[in-house]
């Protein structure tokens, strides 16, 4: 079977298995904040073909036209309470299944980024564009966020140029770990994480300040 046929495999037996969670995920975000359930963003995909991303919403609805816009840092004030469960645990990825479904995404591959990220790319840098992105990957499961942007998008090449079913079963084998055990990499080092080939918005005090530790 071919990847892509695993994909749409795996995808519609989980979407059946998680059918009751998803459906509490989705009360619990509704009954905590204003707003809607998903969240939606375009991003760049296979060949940087543009495709929209489907997350739960982990923060206050408009959340990208505050604090530090799409940075998000450790504590942040936007993030709600059931927010930070969901981004502790990568549960806010799940609703991406219907992206692989609809073949913009794989279960693994590299993570797909923001338009104005790729476009910041160089040459060697849009390889990690040829193949599909993933909902988890190998720089996801090899240090996430504390990576450098630089340091991840080689680990996406070599995943690239490493490509096989095996590699994928490890992949996806570790990201239970990370995600459940170790949660290794929700934030950089310095608590808030990077937004490759933008200007960085200023860490604004108060957001470190009303609200408990809790990324992506």
């Amino acid at each position: 079977m071919t990847k892509r046929g695993i994909d749409i495999a795996i995808s519609l037996s989980w979407l059946i298995l998680l059918s009751l969670p998803f459906a509490l995920i989705a009360l619990a975000i509704k009954a905590e904040s204003r707003g809607p359930v998903f969240f939606r963003q375009k991003r760049a995909g296979a060949r940087g073909k543009v495709f929209v991303i489907w997350k739960f919403r982990t923060m206050v609805d408009g959340a990208a036209k505050k604090g530090l816009g799409d940075r998000v840092e450790k504590g942040d004030a936007r993030i709600t309470r059931i927010g930070s469960l969901l981004r502790a645990l990568s549960l806010d990825e799940l609703p991406q299944i219907f992206n692989i479904l609809n073949g913009d995404m794989s279960f693994v591959g590299p993570r797909p980024t923001l338009t104005h990220q790729v476009e910041a790319y160089n040459d060697h840098q849009r390889r990690r564009l040829e193949v599909r992105p993933g909902i988890t990957s190998w720089a996801s499961v090899n240090g996430r966020n504390r990576l450098s942007w630089e340091d991840r998008i080689e680990m996406d090449i070599w995943y690239v140029d490493h490509l096989s079913l095996w590699l994928d079963l490890k992949i996806l084998f570790k990201t239970f770990w990370v995600a459940f055990v170790t949660r290794d990499g929700v934030y950089a080092e310095d608590g808030a994480n990077e937004d490759f080939g933008a200007p960085l918005a200023p860490l604004a005090k108060s957001t470190t300040e009303t609200k408990p530790e809790i990324n992506s």
